[in-house]
């Protein structure tokens, strides 16, 4: 077949970029063509992010892919993280900037939500797992608030879904990134109206869901005269970041019930689960807090959120602040040359979530667990990662118990794919095979959604089949030590 371009836009939490995905039929090239940062803007006490600007960030890739591609490219699709949103009034006027998750306004709404409906019932309806970060909690606090966005609300957008209504006018809620919500019901498939109306919450916002893969339909004729893209289509990939990813894990074979494989979706958060084909909804779901997303081919993604290289990335960023800027391999070099397994945080505590200083929080939480405490780069970062590790442990066992079986290989895929030291870490403390890559994953996953709908590819098994034959992996096999073992334990009581 003739080359055809997909261009994914991936916007993640620190920062935005266009790759292009380029398809023969059996070689798919990645060319990244845009990069931007991105990140919360702190005014007057809240943490927003600067819509407008990314917007102008998108358009500016959508140009370059045009400059260099031209009419070859015959689509686009956005990913994002998940549970942010945006509000538009009667005439769909957009009712200011969308606030970032880390803000304050969620302090104490989970809390009031669950003493106004019951944890068990939350839980029941929507299958989600209890983060204070999530949409439910910032709608609350609006609702709380009186908040006249509110009242003005005509339609609810998740991020991915307001880049969209940008590129094309149309307005609709993509089934991934709306499962994030916790407004969500995984197994009707639907809002879970019941839930919102006894919190308040106003339903008549909701839009229609729509299935990765759907078409959307040309640029608004402004967008494409002011890009040059007058042929390509926007098509929906499964715009939560994770869900591009998962599709992007080489694996083989149909989702299973008792599924054989789990990935972890490494980056700033690490999110751990697996494919399944239906969610899991029940009293020890609930009481280990896991979580049902929904994945591309109509697929469930059981999971957990866990802290992730967020608290490596915190510590960099303060370090550098101070004047020691240390570069990743740097970092990397003193947490090997560091003693192994000495001190340990749970990377999921609270106090870990926006810290005003990462390694302070750090040694504070081993000073109050009475642990040795971390004191140079090297310690702090060992202790960070090693952390990481158990944890993965400790949510492994927890996927199996709920589904029934062993789950002998663990992917990785993201960005955390390059930390040749987590991986090797990761088979050591769990004892089981560790695949990694690919380390676009989620980009990949974006253009690879776009050309099963384009019809250039013909389904997802055959999208994992050309990621397997594209993009190289790194395998780590377990070393055996009772060491782990020891400190797992150690772990487990924090």
């Amino acid at each position: 077949m003739a080359q055809t371009v997909a261009l994914a836009v991936d916007l993640g939490a620190s920062s935005g970029r266009h790759v292009a995905g380029l398809f023969d039929g059996q070689r798919l090239e990645l060319r990244e063509l845009h990069r931007f940062e991105n990140g919360p803007i702190l005014a007057a006490g809240n943490m927003y992010w600067d819509l407008l600007r990314l917007w102008t960030e998108v358009q500016a890739g959508l140009r370059a892919a045009q400059v260099q591609f031209g009419d070859q490219v015959r689509s686009v699709g956005v990913d994002t993280w998940g549970v942010d949103f945006g509000l538009l009034g009667r005439r769909d006027e957009l009712l200011g900037n969308p606030v970032h998750y880390r803000d304050q306004r969620t302090s104490g709404m989970m809390e009031r939500a669950i003493a106004e409906v019951t944890r068990a019932e939350i839980f029941s309806q929507t299958g989600l797992q209890f983060l204070p970060i999530n949409t439910l909690y910032q709608v609350m606090a609006l609702h709380a608030a009186r908040s006249p966005l509110l009242d003005a609300a005509e339609t609810f957008l998740m991020m991915p879904d307001l880049f969209h209504w940008l590129l094309t006018g149309v307005k609709g809620n993509e089934f991934s990134n709306a499962t994030t919500t916790q407004f969500f019901n995984p197994r009707r498939r639907a809002w879970a109206a019941p839930l919102l109306e006894k919190l308040g919450i106003p339903t008549k916002m909701l839009g229609t869901i729509l299935a990765p893969g759907t078409v959307l339909g040309k640029l608004r004729p402004e967008v494409a005269a002011a890009t040059g893209l007058n042929a390509a289509e926007v098509i929906l990939p499964g715009t939560h970041d994770t869900a591009s990813a998962v599709l992007a894990v080489p694996a083989t074979g149909a989702p299973q019930a008792r599924p054989d494989w789990c990935y972890i979706s490494s980056g700033t958060w690490s999110l751990m689960g697996v494919e399944i084909p239906e969610p899991v909804v029940n009293d020890r779901c609930l009481a280990l807090n896991f979580t049902n997303e929904g994945g591309v081919g109509n697929t469930t993604r059981l999971l957990k959120n866990i802290g992730g290289l967020w608290l490596v990335q915190e510590c960099r960023r303060i370090w550098r602040a101070a004047g020691k800027d240390h570069t990743w391999e740097q970092l990397t070099q003193l947490a090997a040359a560091a003693e192994p397994l000495r001190s340990l945080v749970n990377p999921d505590d609270g106090m870990f979530l926006a810290p005003a200083n990462m390694p302070q929080a750090i040694a504070e939480f081993c000073r109050k667990s009475g642990q040795p405490i971390p004191e140079s780069p090297g310690q702090v970062i060992r202790c960070a990662l090693e952390s990481l590790t158990l944890k993965y442990r400790q949510v492994l066992g927890w996927l199996e118990e709920l589904t029934g079986g062993r789950i002998a290989t663990i992917q990785i895929v993201g960005g955390g794919t390059n930390n040749t030291q987590l991986s090797q870490m990761t088979a050591d403390a769990t004892q089981r095979r560790v695949v990694a890559g690919p380390i676009e994953a989620t980009a990949i996953g974006n253009i690879l959604m776009q050309l099963i709908s384009q019809g250039a590819v013909g389904s997802i098994n055959e999208a994992r089949e050309i990621v397997r034959r594209n993009f190289p992996v790194m395998e780590y096999a377990p070393v055996k030590s009772t060491a782990w073992d020891e400190a797992f334990a150690r772990f487990e009581k924090l």
